[in-house]
């Protein structure tokens, strides 16, 4: 498939997605949200890739929504600029694959949001992050629902009422990211992590990622409930036999992804 704003290519287990509009500070046009669904959308189905990589090209990761295509718009083309955007941010959620983004420099507004949407973040030591949308009268409202979930309540109100702008090492002490590496090392560093997500079995790793999003944001009792199961069906699986066995025998296990 042909991509204007957006580079997609394999490596190895990996699923690599770049944002590719450094000239806009890779904004989250029309059109790069449309790409972004359709990259997320093919690796979704393709069962080489283990992991899926979000990075972005240029000096910064993302400066959140291109605000020259919000000017002057009437609520329903608004509307839908939210409603495309919040299915891509919902399908990181549902593929199967973990998505580990790759952060340098800023990631502010619905970049920040696309951060905090990933599973898991590496961040360069010159990242910053922001929901900084109070400063022009318009409120991080989307940005907040992945953000609040990452770092907490008192943590994200004080970023959205702020709009202040923290940095990767604040962004990991808040849980906004979950290692910071100089800039240099930043893309070894995600290679090395998706490395070894990678060697776990795909059907283990998917099944995990689907019951963790399921369970989140229930009390306890219904957590259990959810978990108890999905657990119980992981152990039907062929490589969860084998993983054991390979295991109670001190050998290495032979994924078969069934």
């Amino acid at each position: 498939m042909d991509y204007r704003d957006i580079l997609v290519s394999t490596e190895a287990d990996f699923g690599i997605i770049t944002l590719n509009s450094p000239e806009t500070v890779n904004a989250l046009s029309r059109n790069m949200i449309r790409e972004l669904t359709q990259a997320f959308e093919a690796f979704r189905v393709d069962t080489r890739v283990k992991v899926i990589i979000l990075k972005a090209s240029g000096k910064h990761f993302c400066s959140g929504h291109n605000l020259s295509e919000m000017v002057d718009q009437g609520m329903a083309e608004c509307k839908s600029i939210f409603d495309r955007c919040t299915e891509m941010m919902t399908l990181i959620h549902e593929v199967p694959q973990p998505v580990l983004g790759q952060v340098q420099g800023v990631a502010t507004a619905a970049g920040c949001q696309l951060a905090a949407t990933c599973d898991l973040v590496v961040a360069a030591d010159n990242a910053r992050f922001a929901t900084p949308g109070v400063k022009i009268g318009l409120f991080c409202t989307t940005p907040m629902v992945p953000l609040s979930r990452a770092v907490g309540r008192k943590r994200a109100l004080e970023m959205l009422l702020t709009g202040r702008m923290i940095s990767a090492q604040e962004a990991e002490q808040y849980g906004l990211v979950n290692k910071v590496v100089p800039l240099e090392d930043l893309e070894k560093a995600t290679m090395e992590l998706a490395s070894t997500i990678a060697e776990a079995s795909p059907l283990v790793t998917a099944i995990g990622k689907r019951a963790f999003y399921a369970q989140i944001e229930q009390d306890e009792r219904r957590a259990y409930e959810l978990a108890k199961p999905t657990i119980a069906l992981n152990l039907m699986a062929e490589d969860a036999q084998n993983g054991i066995r390979a295991f109670l025998g001190k050998k290495e296990p032979n994924w078969t992804g069934r």
